[in-house]
């Protein structure tokens, strides 16, 4: 399967110039989230999405990139997450199942992206999309931005999607898959939220 990252964002209410060089316990967001996907058993290549508001970002990936055939950089327009995630997913010429990731979800491992794409196939849907429920960022005092009522539940989704390539202009059928690991909820979007994901590394040292 292949993977898109969606890396085209600034950081402003991290304060930052361009959300993914963040610098978490001294490395880039975006590349603790292509370790995991290199990692990866299940994921060949790798498609990083981004745009003309993140120039740095590109030159630190084209650097990057250098040890590893399986990542490719593709500059979109920056008109918007939807519009840039098709045109990455075209422009690369998907057209089987791809993994859409944030940039911004360092704490995600190898491993929970195998489970999340095997699960993917074993529920046989076109679509799936990533989720927690609202407790968990509670629990971590985070606030999310988006959250959902299902089943009586409120669930918030974490940033990781799959999709069919082939269809991916379409309205697919789609599987909420709830999962609880708190590393899916430490997405970063403010300062709060990066010193968070510090402590939680910190505790797994």
């Amino acid at each position: 399967m292949d993977a898109v990252v969606m890396a085209g964002g600034k950081g402003a209410r991290l304060g930052k110039d361009e959300k993914p060089l963040t610098l978490l316990c001294g490395k880039p967001l975006i590349q603790y989230v292509l370790e995991a996907l290199l990692g990866s058993k299940n994921i060949e290549r790798i498609i990083v999405a981004t745009s003309p508001r993140v120039k740095r970002t590109n030159e630190w990936l084209d650097d990057f990139k250098k040890d590893y055939h399986e990542i490719e950089i593709i500059h979109m327009q920056g008109a918007g997450f939807v519009h840039d995630m098709i045109g990455a997913v075209e422009e690369a010429g998907i057209r089987g199942r791809v993994l859409i990731m944030m940039a911004d979800l360092p704490l995600v491992t190898s491993g929970l992206i195998d489970r999340i794409i095997e699960k993917y196939f074993e529920v046989n849907t076109p679509a799936l999309s990533v989720h927690m429920k609202l407790e968990v960022f509670t629990r971590l005092g985070l606030r999310p931005d988006t959250v959902f009522h299902k089943n009586s539940d409120f669930i918030v989704p974490c940033g990781i999607n799959i999709l069919d390539g082939e269809s991916i202009r379409k309205e697919q059928e789609d599987y909420n898959l709830i999962l609880d690991e708190e590393e899916l909820a430490l997405n970063v979007n403010a300062p709060g939220d990066l010193a968070v994901c510090e402590r939680f590394l910190e505790d797994r040292r």
